[in-house]
């Protein structure tokens, strides 16, 4: 029910990704009448598709503690309890991030040996694989040792679903020289740097990001969401750009036609394609859409879910992480699960 357009795009996504999947089975949790009406002459298998009804819906500027408190019938609450309960493998959601991530947590808690959970999604790069950075926005005040947590999760996370056997993992930093960056980053290098549990590699400016020489990038909430908004808006700048240049007279229009196999693999950039971000660190999987998200880019967040319950990314998390985190305390003395 929640996001910018709610069930005119949740619902029809959900139905192409039924067709796509022969073996996926949705509940669509909400308003039980809005969801019926949106559901009116749509041709699909009832068996595959339920509604579950849920009485309230928590908005996009409500207060994640106003949400935990007084909407406990909420689509999102409802549909969490669903995954807590084993009645679903995950909750896809494009409500308010905040609220949605206050809820899971309330919820599953959080797995053993760690203190906070983390956003992750993946992004394009030069090289041609993705690189996953974390934290998106669940964490504006990371201490180092939360910093150390996201970097295993990070690292786990890039080995079980890209199957790369030892990630990369850089921290985001302002510079590579070890006197570069604030103290939260220079604490959690120096925990990273001490342990043998990952393949931390040191510092990766944002300009690097993109050079698909890391596998993963750690940095606190605050700069992880001003570096996934500032990338859209990047991408969503140049998108802007091309169109009006290519709109601008009959010639133009006649390059853009003889251009059009070369603007095509631009596709690889665009943002609907890496919708869907996990809220890594928890016993059940959740996964965030962006709240702006239109049918095709809902539709992707629903087959990231997919992904991460075949690829069963919590239990794997859960023991990899905590035999990482033993490793790792037994180096450093300082980190414990």
């Amino acid at each position: 029910m929640g996001g910018d357009h709610g069930p005119p795009v949740v619902v029809p996504a959900s139905l192409q990704v039924l067709k796509k999947y022969p073996c996926l089975h949705l509940v669509l949790v909400g308003d039980h009448d809005v969801l019926q009406k949106a559901l009116q002459n749509q041709a699909y298998d009832a068996s595959r598709l339920i509604i579950q009804h849920a009485s309230q819906q928590v908005q996009m500027d409500e207060s994640p503690s106003h949400a935990l408190r007084s909407k406990k019938d909420s689509s999102m609450r409802v549909a969490i309890n669903l995954v807590k309960s084993g009645h679903a493998e995950a909750c896809v959601s494009a409500g308010n991030t905040g609220a949605l991530m206050a809820t899971a947590r309330f919820v599953l808690k959080t797995l053993p040996g760690i203190d906070r959970p983390a956003i992750v999604s993946t992004f394009p790069t030069i090289s041609r694989k993705n690189v996953r950075i974390l934290d998106l926005g669940a964490n504006v005040d990371s201490t180092a040792e939360h910093l150390f947590q996201f970097a295993i999760m990070g690292s786990v996370l890039a080995s079980a679903v890209d199957n790369i056997q030892t990630p990369t993992v850089r921290l985001l930093n302002i510079g590579h020289e070890d006197i570069k960056g604030n103290e939260l980053v220079k604490q959690a290098a120096q925990l990273l740097g001490h342990t043998k549990a990952i393949n931390y590699a040191g510092y990766v400016e944002g300009d690097q990001i993109y050079e698909g020489d890391t596998d993963v990038v750690v940095c606190d909430g605050f700069v992880g969401n001003v570096t996934l908004k500032v990338s859209e808006g990047v991408i969503i700048f140049i998108r802007n750009l091309l169109k009006e240049a290519y709109s601008r007279s009959w010639w133009t229009k006649l390059v853009a036609l003889v251009s059009m196999p070369i603007l095509k693999s631009l596709k690889r950039v665009d943002p609907d394609r890496y919708n869907g971000a996990c809220f890594i660190g928890l016993p059940g999987i959740v996964i965030k859409s962006h709240g702006g998200a239109k049918m095709r880019a809902f539709a992707h967040a629903i087959e990231e879910a997919i992904v991460q319950v075949e690829k069963n990314i919590p239990q794997r998390i859960s023991v990899e992480v905590e035999q990482l985190l033993k490793l790792s305390s037994s180096e450093t003395g300082q980190i414990k699960p």
